[in-house]
């Protein structure tokens, strides 16, 4: 029984991955994690990777699908050699391969229309078969119809498509599995699995890194390599990505635009960071910059289980990467989310600021709510955390800030302490009250950073509009 082995051919030396995404919707972070593994793979070995945009299919391309790829690679900094290869503009090659196997009888025009087709897979079924086409115009040598044909390969008979992929091991699909599957339509126009085929060998790729969805192209895609006389790649299928209940990613659960992850706040460090750690790992270390990503990233070590995603480590990853940012890059970043307040503070106050919540945000676009809610006098304030609101009033009407206090907060630190101690408060009695008056409610940055920032004239303003809202004057 004849078996089609594809490993014993000979590979070139250099590395040379792809990626090749359709233009039928946004970049998501499953494509964004296949393009970052075969990325980091060229790049360790000295190698090329490639974008390729698989746009032949008109009727579902999208001219702003191919632009977002393209802003979202940008964005995230996988940079790719040559230029990118447009498929839409290969026809004339693809068209002149079909022709060879055509000439070389290793494919034949079919000319079953649809309606035929459906009949014979009726029958089949009605059978309990399995629907196929039944290769009746393969030998075929009588006058064809009128009808406009399409053109199938002539896949083995017997016997079985074997290769040892990556992640899978070694694999095999029976030869009767398969049929003389289309490789050019009716209209010309050749079919994807063709196009995957000749793109990659004529593009020297060697290694493929894809979602298992692919996995049962690839037996397909085997067959036209060794009609086509193509040396294949290696293949690596990496399993998909599920939420945390097992169950495919929904928007809900994260399967979102690349470009949606920026827009609600998140680096491209942790997104990148994040992604490599789905299905990939590196003993215990959970932080990987760009460059140890690709030092120590390989394929061999591809988990054979799907990856679990969780929105609470890609948090956990951007609160890291936010700490680690300085704070002229968080300025310039947080520019992008309408921080506009931040910028009528001195540089001094933007540092203490910045400086103060990059441990508190999750997200950029936190930090710009709470740098907004900190300079925007409160106009509520929980007063359910206070259990003695007449104590709290009592302790707040003797504080004034003088402007020689704010040198820098630790002063403002040592007089609150001074203050407590001179009117025997405890710090409790003090902090809390005064924070709801700052800052309306119990949480949120120092105290001593809050009074540095908004300096002794906000300060003071905001404290006797809370003693006018808690009526003061009333409790006495």
């Amino acid at each position: 029984m004849p078996i089609l082995r594809f490993l014993r051919l000979k590979r070139t030396s250099m590395v040379v991955t792809r990626f090749a995404p359709s233009p039928t919707g946004h970049l998501h972070i499953g494509g964004l994690r296949t393009a970052l593994f075969n990325y980091l793979w060229a790049r360790k070995n000295g190698g090329k990777f490639y974008l390729r945009i698989e746009d032949t299919d008109s009727k579902r391309n999208c001219q702003e699908a191919s632009e977002a790829i393209l802003k979202a690679f940008e964005w995230v900094g996988l940079d790719f050699d040559g230029e990118i290869v447009y498929q839409s503009q290969r026809l004339k090659v693809y068209q002149e391969h079909i022709q060879r196997l055509l000439d070389q009888g290793k494919a034949y025009y079919c000319y079953m229309d649809k309606q035929e087709l459906e009949a014979l897979r009726e029958a089949q079924r009605a059978r309990g078969e399995t629907p196929r086409y039944d290769r009746r115009y393969r030998d075929f040598k009588g006058t064809p119809p009128h009808n406009q044909p399409v053109v199938r390969i002539k896949a083995p008979l017997s016997g079985a498509i074997c290769f040892d992929d990556g992640i899978k091991g070694a694999v095999a699909v029976q030869a009767k599995e398969l049929d003389d599957f289309i490789i050019a339509r009716a209209d010309g126009t050749p079919t994807y699995n063709f196009v995957v085929s000749v793109d990659d060998a004529l593009m020297g790729i060697n290694v493929v890194i894809r979602g298992d969805d692919h996995l049962s192209n690839t037996p397909k895609q085997l067959i036209l390599y060794e009609a086509l006389g193509f040396t294949p790649p290696k293949f690596y299928h990496v399993p998909m990505i599920f939420n945390e209940y097992g169950h495919k990613l929904s928007k809900r659960d994260g399967a979102m635009g690349v470009m949606d992850y920026k827009a609600l706040g998140y680096l491209k460090e942790a997104l990148l960071n994040f992604l490599v750690r789905l299905g990939w790992s590196y003993g215990d270390q959970e932080i990987f910059g760009l460059a140890e990503m690709t030092n120590l990233f390989n394929p061999d070590d591809l988990n054979s289980a799907p990856s679990c995603f969780s929105l609470h480590k890609l948090d956990w990853l951007n609160t890291h990467y936010i700490k680690e940012s300085p704070t002229d890059r968080l300025k310039t970043l947080l520019k992008d989310f309408g921080c506009n307040p931040l910028e009528k503070l001195p540089p001094f106050k933007q540092e203490v600021l910045l400086q103060a919540l990059k441990a508190r945000c999750a997200t950029l676009k936190q930090m710009a709510l709470s740098i907004q809610e900190i300079l925007t006098p409160p106009s509520t304030y929980e007063l359910n955390k206070l259990k003695n609101l007449e104590g709290a009033c009592k302790a707040l009407e003797p504080l004034t800030f003088h402007p020689d206090l704010f040198s820098s907060p630790e002063s403002l630190e040592d007089f609150l302490h001074a203050f407590m101690q001179e009117h025997g408060l405890k710090s409790a009695a003090l902090m809390l009250p005064l924070r709801l008056a700052l800052l309306g409610k119990a949480g949120g940055i120092g105290l001593k950073d809050a009074l540095f920032i908004l300096g002794d004239q906000e300060s003071q303003k905001r404290l006797k509009a809370f003693l006018v809202v808690v009526g003061a004057d009333k409790i006495h």
